[in-house]
């Protein structure tokens, strides 16, 4: 009995220790995934409106092919822009994800054309010139389901920005000098299982494109 004892104890705490350890890999895997509905996004380079010093950060996950995001910008962004953005309260960053054109099987993909043009834009003159671009983008949409974001149709909607080079904004557009920037935006949103238009992160956390639960999020990330 004595003899037996030993070699069953040191199974006894190998297996203990293997235990632990698969454990302690099962809890790392889970901690190295964002939860669903949570997100982590790299925000460097990625335009918004507001403060730098704003406490929250709101990302906002759209295409300028999309009639929701339209809406949304037509009745919730100014909502958000008065209370949170203006006040200081938040930077809300603006997160492109061309994905209509492509997922219409159309010919051309405008929905990354324009996501391209808006980048174009921000390089020459920064939040204010993209902010300023965005809304004309939004009213200029056209139906999601035909081709209307055109290089040609996007220069001349350029054309209402009066501070911008047009001639350097056109050699941006037709070189495709920003397409690498919106997929590397695309690649974040995908990681972030973002599955459509407009879909809204408060400080990581996906809530629903309302003003009242978006308005919630960022007084509770205070």
């Amino acid at each position: 009995m004595t003899a037996n004892s030993n070699p069953n104890r040191m199974f006894l705490v190998i297996g203990t220790l293997i235990a632990a350890v698969l454990i302690g890999l099962a809890v790392f895997a889970v901690q190295g995934k964002p939860a669903a509905g949570t997100a982590d996004f790299d925000l460097k380079g990625v335009p918004f409106a507001g403060q730098d010093s704003a406490p929250v950060d709101v990302v906002v996950v759209e295409d300028f092919k999309c009639p929701v995001c339209q809406n949304f910008e037509a009745t919730v962004a100014p909502e958000l822009k008065t209370k949170y953005v203006d006040t200081g309260k938040i930077k809300q960053y603006s997160l492109l994800w061309p994905f209509l054109a492509e997922g219409r099987g159309l010919p051309t993909d405008d929905s990354k054309l324009a996501a391209q043009a808006a980048l174009c834009v921000y390089d020459q003159g920064g939040n204010d010139a993209f902010n300023a671009f965005k809304p004309i983008l939004f009213r200029a949409q056209g139906d999601e389901n035909t081709v209307w974001a055109t290089k040609s149709r996007l220069k001349e909607l350029a054309g209402n920005l009066e501070t911008l080079d047009q001639s350097k904004f056109a050699e941006c557009l037709d070189s495709d000098a920003t397409a690498a920037r919106v997929d590397a935006m695309e690649a974040q949103v995908v990681k972030a299982r973002v599955t459509g238009t407009p879909t809204v992160f408060v400080n990581g956390k996906q809530v629903n494109a309302t003003a009242a639960d978006i308005g919630a999020a960022i007084d509770a990330a205070k």
